[in-house]
């Protein structure tokens, strides 16, 4: 039986197995050791939850084609993989929690910034405060990702993207921005994506007299510039979406190693929770096809999707992730 994925806010039974499966992760070291990434300084243990951040930051920085800028199209983002890349992503997460809390029912809850951006004063809501995400700050204060740095089972931030877009080590607390702290190499967001921005991503088919070519997934030169429903929801044409909440909650949402904060897996939660709603209205179809050119190597519908493990693991592809109903729905869709 499918596991429901619900609203964070109103579900504290998921919120709560969140956080503490989070803070297991955290905790929980690997088999490897930084050496094994090529990140400089003693040889330290990788913990469960810093593997996602490492696989994020390899994956951003990676270009499409191999020859290619990692800021035009790379193997998770500013192209067609982009959805089903963090769908994948946000499977592994959830299956791993459900492992450390010893609860195979548990599911990811999202975080719904719409309705926080259809409200005044997004930072004051109930996700910022202790009892949920914790609030702002450099590092934050509240919550329960809170850095102490006399005690070792606190939540730290050990790897993270340097100025030079290179993994480096680290022991300091979370950074969060909520609209006045700038992610790295970039400016902040004052505001959240409200309803009716989501609603403009949705208003794309002849019906309700949108541009029946943006009913398509994506279109040629799959990248930042294309048009289409996937790039509308990244972020990088029409009103932002994905990409406008990385930037105002800020702090460490802003660089490659954005899964340092756990908003990273609520927010891209809700993004897949809207693209789940897309393909409902248009269809589970997906471009571009493994005709198009090698340059595209893990954008194409049946290139593997790669995963912490490698490319070796099983990642499945962009077809096999256009449903996932038999392993999870969600309690409201967009």
């Amino acid at each position: 039986m499918a596991i429901v994925r619900k609203n964070v806010i109103t579900s504290l039974a998921d919120r709560d197995a969140y956080i503490r499966g989070i803070n297991l992760l955290k905790q929980e070291p690997t088999t490897l050791g930084t050496s094994a990434f090529g990140i400089p300084g003693p040889d330290t243990p990788i913990h469960t939850y810093d593997l996602f951040v490492i696989w994020h930051h390899r994956a951003m920085t990676t270009p499409v084609p191999p020859t290619g800028n990692w800021m035009v199209r790379n193997g998770a983002h500013r192209g067609p993989v982009f959805l089903p890349w963090h769908r994948v992503m946000l499977a592994y997460l959830e299956a791993n929690i459900q492992r450390v809390v010893n609860d195979s029912g548990f599911a990811l809850p999202y975080w719904d910034w719409s309705l926080d951006g259809s409200l005044p004063d997004p930072a004051g809501r109930l996700i910022w405060t202790k009892e949920w995400m914790g609030g702002g700050g450099d590092p934050i204060s509240t919550g329960p990702f809170v850095f102490d740095p006399a005690d070792p089972n606190s939540f730290r931030v050990r790897i993270e993207t340097d100025s030079s877009l290179q993994l480096v080590q680290a022991n300091r607390g979370l950074r969060r921005g909520l609209g006045a702290l700038p992610p790295l190499g970039s400016a902040s967001s004052s505001t959240l994506p409200n309803v009716g921005d989501v609603g403009a991503a949705f208003n794309t088919v002849p019906l309700f007299g949108g541009d029946p070519s943006l009913a398509t997934y994506d279109f040629a030169p799959w990248d930042a510039s294309s048009n289409g429903f996937r790039n509308r929801l990244e972020g990088f044409i029409g009103t932002g979406l994905h990409n406008q909440v990385h930037r105002w909650v800020g702090g460490d949402m802003g660089p490659a190693s954005s899964p340092n904060d756990p908003i990273f897996y609520l927010h891209h939660c809700n993004v897949d929770r809207i693209w789940e709603g897309w393909m409902q209205h248009n269809g589970r179809n997906y471009l571009p096809p493994m005709t198009a050119s090698a340059d595209l190597l893990g954008h194409r519908i049946d290139d593997p999707i790669v995963t912490p493990l490698g490319p070796g693991a099983p990642g499945g592809t962009p077809r096999l992730s256009l449903d996932f109903t038999s392993k999870y729905v969600y309690d409201l869709i967009p």
